[in-house]
């Protein structure tokens, strides 16, 4: 009897460490004004099905897939920048399109105060999508926090903040997951007493437009490395900062640290805004801990439209064949000062062939 146990317990084990979960990560989805009325159909209702459609098979590739959903389902009227509201129609397409975990922790995220928060939170609730980053009321995030997802057996635990909401203070009772020490070091360690194999933490941080890392990011870079995470995935700057993987010596393993992966969708003009990084590495159990593998990044371009009835498109750098003759230039140079900056910068995180 002991005999079967032992190989039992061998051939779980076995099994486990077979397991392989894909994980896909994009930066920052906004909504300016001019894609809400790209987007505008004759009826009133809004079609973002035009977008995504060539990204697609990348996100649904994953297992689990994440997006930093930077602007308030706050009602109308839809709003674009300085103070964004969208519809809720474009957070049904990129549910649509296969991203799983909504990220909501950026600094505009109180763009309509505390009801838009409480709105977007009502919105994304009944449209089945699960997310992270603001809250209600305290009680709602010490229901939801850590949101741990468990994924053919691998338990994959997602935390949230930012660096600020924009001046925008809370008036009432709603939660915004600031970048607290710590807070991020309790919430770390409840998902690792909930049986966490691996640990992502999300933030919303650094410098608008910078296209390297600033200090205070390398600081909380390290200070999370020290505390056994496996993910640091960043985002806000709206262009691509390098990436890599780092070693833990007192964890024993790799952390994969990807400082901003860029715009995912915008209407922002600069050239290093006009497109992003999807990052995607898996996750495998290893001695009964989650181990990240293949590491890798693919840029895409957002084409804008220049006539009516024409939406934003996302064309990833395989398919130059997708544009538009009169995008082709901005494409090849995004492209270009991209990877300059990811290859002579990133460190054993290299672009997907």
């Amino acid at each position: 009897m002991k005999l079967l146990s032992i190989l039992m317990l061998s051939v779980v084990s076995l099994l486990q460490s077979n397991h392989t979960v894909k994980l896909a990560f994009v930066g920052d989805a906004m909504q300016h004004a001019p894609q809400i009325t790209a987007a505008q159909q004759p009826d009133g209702t809004y079609d973002y099905s035009q977008c995504f459609e060539y990204l697609k098979d990348d996100i649904m590739w994953a297992d689990l897939a994440v997006v930093n959903l930077e602007c308030p389902l706050g009602g109308k009227p839809y709003t674009g920048y300085p103070c964004f509201s969208a519809p809720e129609s474009y957070a049904q397409q990129l549910k649509d399109v296969g991203f799983d975990l909504f990220l909501t922790a950026n600094n505009h995220c109180l763009d309509r105060r505390d009801k838009g928060l409480m709105r977007t939170c009502q919105a994304l609730d009944s449209l089945g999508i699960p997310h992270i980053g603001t809250y209600r009321d305290q009680q709602e995030r010490s229901q939801r926090i850590p949101y741990i997802a468990d994924v053919k057996g691998i338990k994959i635990a997602f935390l949230d903040y930012t660096y600020g909401t924009n001046g925008i203070p809370i008036q009432g009772n709603v939660v915004v997951d600031l970048i607290d020490q710590q807070q991020i070091a309790d919430d770390i360690a409840l998902a690792r007493q909930r049986g966490a194999h691996a640990i992502c933490v999300n933030l919303h941080w650094g410098i608008e437009y910078q296209l390297k890392p600033v200090a205070s990011q390398r600081t909380l870079a390290d200070w999370l490395v020290t505390q056994g995470v496996d993910l640091i995935i960043g985002g806000h700057p709206h262009v691509v900062e390098p990436m890599e993987v780092r070693y833990s010596q007192e964890y024993g393993k790799k952390v994969l640290l990807v400082y901003s992966m860029g715009n995912f969708i915008s209407n922002q003009s600069d050239i290093d805004t006009r497109g992003g990084a999807m990052v995607k590495v898996s996750l495998r159990m290893q001695n009964d801990h989650a181990v990240i593998v293949e590491p890798r990044y693919k840029l895409f371009f957002v084409q804008k439209p220049v006539a009516r009835g024409q939406n934003y498109v996302l064309i990833p750098e395989s398919r130059p064949d997708l544009l538009r003759p009169d995008a082709k230039a901005e494409f090849t140079r995004f492209m270009s000062r991209t990877h300059d900056l990811v290859t002579s910068h990133n460190i054993d995180v290299p672009v997907e062939k």
